[in-house]
C-alpha cells in the first residue's frame, strides 16, 4: 500500500487541501490519500478551533466520492493532543507513506513533536503555499517533492473570516461542506 496522508485541522476542508490530494494521488502514484483531520491539534492551542466532531463531518463530506480519497478519523478518535508520529506509529509498517502538507506547514515541520522520527517514516510532499519557496523548503527539509498544483490564496482562517463577516465561502469548499457550514452555522 502505498498511502498519502494529508493532515490538518480542516476547519473547513477547502479546495487547496483537495487540489493537493489528487496532485499527490496522481504525481506519486498513491493507491489512497487519507485526510486526516486532526483531534486536538497542539499547534493551535491557543486558538478556538470547531469541534473535531464538525471537522470529522465536513472532511467525509469533502471527499466522498473520490474512489481514491478516504477520510479517516484515527485522530479524532484519540485522546489528548494529535501528534502526527502517533498516527505513523498506528499504521502498517509495510506501508509506504507520503506525508502530504502545504509549504507553510513544511517549514514548520522541524518544531514538531518528534520530527526526525517523522521525517525517517515518510516521504514529503508538499503543496505550494503562499509565501513560501521551494528553496525555503528545501533549505529547511531538504528532500521533497514539490506538487504541480497552483498557489492558492485559500486558508482555513481566511475562510471563518469571510463567514463571520457575511461573504460567501461558497466554491471555495466542496458544495456538501458549504451546505453543512451553513446549516450549522458554524462560523456566525
Amino acid at each position: 500500500m502505498r498511502r498519502g496522508i494529508l493532515g490538518g485541522t480542516f476547519d473547513p476542508p477547502h479546495l487547496a487541501h483537495l487540489l493537493g490530494g489528487e496532485a499527490a494521488h496522481r504525481e506519486l502514484d498513491l493507491d489512497m490519500v487519507s485526510f486526516m483531520p486532526a483531534g486536538s491539534p497542539w499547534q493551535k492551542a491557543e486558538r478556538d478551533v470547531t469541534a473535531a466532531s464538525d471537522r470529522w463531518e465536513m472532511t467525509v463530506l469533502a471527499t466522498g466520492g473520490v474512489d481514491y480519497f478516504e477520510a479517516d478519523d484515527r485522530e479524532v478518535r484519540r485522546s489528548g493532543w494529535t501528534y502526527t508520529i502517533d498516527t505513523l506509529e498506528s499504521l502498517d509498517d509495510a506501508e509506504d507513506v507520503v506525508l502530504i502538507v502545504g509549504a507553510d506547514t513544511a517549514v514548520g515541520l522541524p518544531s514538531w513533536y518528534r520530527a526526525e522520527d517523522v521525517m525517517d517514516r515518510v516521504a514529503l510532499a508538499v503543496i505550494p503555499r503562499p509565501g513560501v519557496t521551494r528553496e525555503d523548503v528545501a533549505r529547511i527539509l531538504g528532500e521533497h517533492h514539490w506538487l504541480d498544483v497552483p498557489e492558492l490564496q485559500v486558508s482555513g482562517t481566511m475562510l471563518r473570516h469571510r463567514a463571520r463577516r457575511g461573504a460567501s465561502i461558497r466554491f471555495f469548499v466542496p458544495e456538501m461542506v458549504y451546505d453543512y457550514v451553513n446549516r450549522h452555522r458554524l462560523y456566525d
